[in-house]
C-alpha cells in the first residue's frame, strides 16, 4: 500500500439516507439467544444464571429479553429446564409487554418490589431468598451472575467469585448456593473473544445501521450549523433528537469546559476547540475540532494543526482502517496506531476501537499484544482520541461492522436498502477521501470518517492524496 498523505480537501456533504426504522426484535431472534445461554450454561456447568440490569447496565438484560427497566433494577433467573423468570419492580410491570417472550408465554414474571424506587409500596412481594429457593437455588446449584463487568487475576485475584451484582441480591444467593458455587458470568456476554454480544445478528446489522445513521445525521446538523455566539443549548437544539433511546449523555466540551461534560449554557467562541457526540443504542458518533474558518484563527503555535496533529491522525486511522478485516488480530490494530501516533505528542490513552452495541462500549480486542482475532459481526466504534494541549483533539468517532462475504451476502437478501448504504459509505472513503477501506467494513455512520478540523468552514475535511 502507497504512502498517502492528510492534506484539507473541499466537499459537498453526501446524503445516503436513513431508512426506515427495522422491524422490532422477534420472538425468534429473543427464542435463539436464550438457546445459546443455556448452551454456555452447560459447558460451564451452570444449574441457573442470573442477569441484572438497572437504568445505566441495561445491555444483557435487554439483549435476552427487551425488557429496559428504566426506572429501577430487574432480574432474570434461568435455569435449563423452564421458562425463564423476570423479577421486576412497581413500574417495570408495564414495560413486560414489550417482551415477545413473555407475550407469547415464554417468560415468566413476578412483582419484586424491593427492586421498585424508595417509598413505593411494598406490600406485595414475597423475598427475594424464597423467590431463589423456589426456582431451584439451593446447595447443590452452581449459579452464573450476570452484571456489566467481570475480572481477570490482574484486577482480582479471586475474580471468578467477584459479583457485581448488588450486595442485597448476592448474600442471598450465596446463602443458598454456597460461596463457591456462585461465580462471575459477565464475561459469556461481554467477553471480547466470545462474549454473545461482541456479534451481531444481519437484523442487528439493520437496527444499528439506523441508530448510526440517525445519530450521525444529528452531528451533521450540529457541524453544518454551529456558530460562534450560540451557546452549547442552542448547538445542542440542533441535533433535533426525536425520543431515540440514549447509550449515553450527549457531550459538548468547548474552550476550558472538561472533555465528559454535558452542555452547561457556555457561550461557544470563535478560536474555541469543541467536541461533542450524540450517541442514540448502538451508535456514538463524536467530533471535535476547532471553532474557526481556518488555521489563522487558531493561536500561531498551533497553526500546523493539520501537519502536525490532525493530519498524521487521519494517516494513521487510514492505516488502521486498512488492517481492520476478518482475521486480523487486535495488536495489529493497535500497533497501527500506537507506532504512528506516539504517546508523548497525541495522547491516545484509551483502546484504539473498541465493540459496541446498545451500550456505548462492550469491551475491546484491541490492546497490546492481543492475539484476539477481529470476527465476522464484530460492530466496532472508531474511537481513537487523541488529545494535546496546543492541538485539542480530531476525531471520526463512527460506527462499522466487519462482515465476512457470508454475512455481507445475507445483509444483501434480507435488507438490500440497508446494504447498499453501507456500500456507498464505502465508496465514498475510498473515491472521495482517499481512504483504503476493506470490503469486510460496513459502514454505519452517514458521515463516514468526514473530519472537519475547521468547523465554521464544515465543507473542508481532511483527505488522502
Amino acid at each position: 500500500m502507497r504512502t498517502k498523505t492528510a492534506t484539507v480537501i473541499d466537499i459537498e456533504w453526501p446524503e445516503f439516507g436513513v431508512g426506515e426504522r427495522p422491524a422490532k426484535v422477534t420472538l425468534h431472534e429473543l427464542t435463539q439467544r436464550l438457546k445459546l445461554v443455556r448452551a454456555a450454561m452447560k459447558v460451564r456447568r451452570l444449574t441457573h444464571m442470573l442477569v441484572y440490569g438497572d437504568r445505566e447496565h441495561f445491555a444483557n438484560l435487554t439483549w435476552m429479553t427487551n425488557i429496559d427497566p428504566r426506572f429501577e433494577e430487574a432480574m432474570l433467573i434461568v435455569d435449563l429446564d423452564h421458562a425463564p423468570l423476570i423479577l421486576v419492580g412497581n413500574e417495570c410491570e408495564g414495560y413486560l409487554p414489550h417482551s415477545p417472550l413473555f407475550n407469547n408465554g415464554d417468560m415468566r414474571s413476578e412483582l419484586f418490589q424491593p427492586f421498585s424506587l424508595l417509598s413505593q409500596p411494598r406490600d406485595k412481594s414475597r423475598l427475594l431468598k424464597d423467590i431463589l429457593s423456589a426456582e431451584g437455588i439451593d446447595e447443590g446449584s452452581n449459579v452464573g451472575c450476570v452484571g456489566w463487568k467481570y475480572f481477570d487475576y490482574a484486577e482480582d485475584q479471586d475474580g471468578k467469585n467477584a459479583i457485581d451484582l448488588p450486595s442485597f441480591i448476592t448474600d442471598h444467593v450465596r446463602a443458598l448456593a454456597g460461596y463457591e458455587n456462585v461465580e462471575n458470568a459477565t464475561d459469556l456476554f461481554m467477553h471480547p473473544g466470545y462474549g454473545f454480544r461482541t456479534v451481531v445478528s444481519v437484523h442487528e446489522i439493520a437496527m444499528f445501521e439506523y441508530s448510526n445513521a440517525k445519530s450521525s445525521e444529528a452531528v451533521k446538523n450540529i457541524l453544518t450549523g454551529i456558530q460562534s455566539g450560540m451557546t452549547d443549548y442552542e448547538v445542542a437544539q440542533l441535533c433535533q433528537w426525536d425520543g431515540e433511546p440514549l447509550g449515553c449523555h450527549p457531550t459538548m466540551a468547548s474552550g476550558d469546559l472538561p472533555g465528559l461534560c454535558g452542555p452547561q449554557g457556555r457561550t461557544i467562541l470563535e478560536g474555541d476547540p469543541f467536541s461533542f457526540n450524540i450517541c442514540y443504542w448502538g451508535s456514538n458518533i463524536c467530533r471535535a475540532g476547532w471553532v474557526v474558518e481556518d488555521e489563522y484563527g487558531l493561536s500561531e503555535e498551533g497553526r500546523d494543526y493539520i501537519e502536525a496533529f490532525a493530519g498524521p491522525y487521519f494517516e494513521a486511522m487510514n492505516i488502521w482502517f486498512s488492517e481492520l478485516k476478518v482475521g486480523t488480530k487486535g495488536a495489529v490494530l493497535h500497533d497501527a496506531i500506537h507506532d504512528r501516533l506516539p504517546f508523548e505528542k497525541f495522547g491516545i490513552f484509551l483502546n484504539a476501537g473498541h465493540l459496541i452495541h446498545l451500550d456505548e462500549w462492550v469491551s475491546s480486542p484491541i490492546y497490546k499484544n492481543s492475539d484476539l482475532e477481529i470476527c465476522s459481526g464484530m460492530m466496532m466504534q472508531v474511537d481513537v482520541i487523541p488529545s494535546s494541549p496546543t492541538y485539542g483533539s480530531t476525531r471520526m468517532e463512527d460506527g462499522v461492522v466487519i462482515a465476512n462475504a457470508q454475512l455481507r451476502s445475507n445483509l444483501k437478501e434480507k435488507y438490500p436498502d440497508c446494504y447498499a448504504r453501507c456500500q456507498a459509505r464505502r465508496r465514498f472513503m475510498i473515491e472521495v477521501l482517499g481512504m483504503d477501506v476493506p470490503e469486510d467494513v460496513l459502514p454505519l455512520s452517514n458521515i463516514p470518517a468526514i473530519v472537519p478540523p475547521w468547523f465554521l468552514s464544515p465543507n473542508k475535511v481532511i483527505g488522502l492524496r
